[in-house]
């Protein structure tokens, strides 16, 4: 009875505040633009952030908006079109002075119900969920509360000899609740969520009082040793999966599209136009006795890459793929650069997608770089069906993208570690599957995929497979360093491997019926007409 009165009291105190702003008129932005994101090759949510005046949400789907408006996790945002999970935007508001991202809270909602005319309301329903309970025995100790409240991370240790196996990430908590835990280990606990499959954690511990742990688990990456439920059992508690009848938000109505914004819009919100250039950079040969690549964004807009050859850098800037860049000579593949780079952008954090415009400037005046883009035929893949083994989807249902294991928690890591990727997918169109295919997985799909299946609606799936440097045997033609009009080949993924290893197009045709057929169309590549081999001088 009290498990039942306790999320009941919650949408209770929830609909009390959302009626009494209701009575009265809620704060709103001063002025707001609102567009959907453009294409990236990294879609992920950037903010809710406040920088000069502004609060900002990058690739926001409206599940997260909603959710950030409202204060509720993701996974307690139900109801609603097929597209809340997809589409995403770009919002950029203008805000009165002293404006902190909890005030701004009830001014994205005002925007989100003017703009959008999203009707909301709040609900309890049963939703899967993960159990936090005491096991056998708890091996935990009270806490003395000398500490402050939280869990620290501490980096592994270096492999002493061999080859390195997965890391083992350590968490000491000090000073915490079991509540406190169970909501950072779908939180702020860094790679917990990967075991979790979006579920939320409750606590059932009936445990009093604050405690202190050390929670130790290997990332679930295929040769984890060490899984989040392990090491939760190893600390005398477990994680049951459970269906709990839990407060959500449910989206009564929303429009897909946006009221369309103010005329003056940019000059209100004095948004200043992206530097083109960086402020200052330094280009140096890399050390020889240096390995790997590597590329970092740090605070205050400076850009940090070793290691890289000049092909590397071009495909980094123009956002392709290496079959895509024609007209490499040898010396763009071996000849490694380090370079440092400082943008002047307000505060301290730098959008990734404004620093290629700024490398693209950077690589045309220090190597007198030109190229162009056109269409040539290029093998590509399409894909095609066979005879499809996939659920056709609930049209009513969300559609959706996400790592780990569909609804009913099978997991084929379990029994084939080696088939580390694993994806789900729900209410996916084949086209939206054959468009999602480059980020999911870009070691095999290097150019825009076809679909050619004339499958109609969403489909319900899941996919498992090995990452490319598992499942795929060397083969010629990766592309580059051809002469412009050359044509461009695909790596066409091998058969399973013995040890238990499935390509991405076997997974494809065996799992899902369909087939990624190699044949040659026109693409939009990327052709090099002229580089230095070395660059300018700093």
């Amino acid at each position: 009875m009290l498990r039942t009165l306790a999320p009941l009291s919650g949408a209770l105190i929830l609909s009390a505040l959302a009626f009494g702003e209701s009575a009265q008129t809620k704060p709103a932005f001063e002025a707001a633009d609102i567009h959907a994101s453009p294409a990236t090759r990294n879609p992920f949510l950037r903010g809710p952030f406040l920088r000069d005046g502004r609060y900002e949400m990058r690739f926001a789907t409206m599940v997260d908006l909603i959710r950030t408006a409202w204060s509720i996790d993701a996974e307690r945002v139900v109801g609603g079109p097929n597209w809340l999970e997809n589409d995403t935007f770009h919002v950029i508001a203008k805000v009165p002075q002293g404006t902190t991202t909890e005030t701004a809270k009830a001014m994205l909602q005002a925007l989100l119900e003017d703009r959008f005319k999203v009707v909301v309301h709040n609900d309890t329903r049963s939703v899967p969920v993960y159990a936090l309970r005491v096991g056998k025995r708890a091996q935990i100790k009270p806490s003395e509360g000398a500490a402050s409240a939280g869990c620290m991370f501490t980096l592994p240790p270096p492999p002493t000899s061999g080859p390195p196996g997965p890391p083992l990430l350590t968490w000491s908590c000090h000073n915490m609740t079991m509540a406190a835990f169970a909501e950072a280990l779908h939180g702020t606990i860094f790679l917990a969520p990967q075991y979790l499959n979006q579920r939320l954690v409750i606590d059932e511990t009936e445990l009093k009082g604050a405690w202190d742990f050390a929670l130790k688990f290997t990332p679930r990456a295929g040769t984890a040793t060490v899984t989040l439920f392990d090491a939760v059992e190893k600390l005398g508690l477990k994680l049951d999966p459970v269906e709990a009848s839990e407060p959500v938000i449910v989206v009564d109505s929303v429009n897909e599209q946006p009221t369309p914004n103010l005329p003056n819009v940019a000059e209100a919100l004095h948004l200043p136009p992206p530097p083109t250039e960086f402020e200052v950079a330094e280009i140096k040969p890399t050390n020889p006795d240096s390995r790997g690549t590597r590329l970092m964004i740090q605070p205050g807009g400076r850009l940090s890459i070793s290691g890289a050859t000049l092909k590397f850098l071009i495909q980094q800037a123009w956002n392709v793929q290496d079959d895509t860049v024609i007209g490499a000579t040898k010396s763009m593949e071996t000849d490694r650069y380090d370079i440092v780079a400082k943008a002047d952008v307000p505060g301290p954090e730098v959008d990734i997608d404004e620093l290629w415009p700024m490398l693209q400037a950077l690589l045309k005046e220090r190597f007198h770089l030109a190229v162009h883009t056109e269409d040539r035929p290029v093998t590509a893949y399409t894909l095609m069906a066979v005879k499809p083994k996939m659920k056709k989807a609930d049209p009513a249902e969300r559609t959706k993208y996400k790592e780990g294991p569909g609804a009913d928690g099978k997991d084929p890591r379990e029994k084939n570690p080696i088939l580390s990727r694993l994806v789900t997918c729900q209410n996916m169109t084949m086209a939206q599957f054959a468009a999602k295919l480059q980020n999911i997985a870009p070691g095999y799909i290097r150019s825009p995929v076809l679909d050619a299946t004339a499958l109609k609606g969403g489909y319900d799936f899941t996919l498992s497979f090995s990452p490319v440097g598992v499942a795929m045997a060397p083969a010629g033609g990766r592309g580059g360093g051809q002469e412009p009009g050359a044509a461009q080949t695909t790596v066409v993924p091998s058969a399973s491997d013995p040890t238990g290893a499935v390509s991405l197009s076997e997974a494809i045709e065996k799992q899902l019926g369909l087939k990624l057929e190699a044949q040659k169309r026109p693409v939009q590549v990327l052709v090099i007409d002229h580089a230095d081999q070395k660059p300018t001088e700093n």
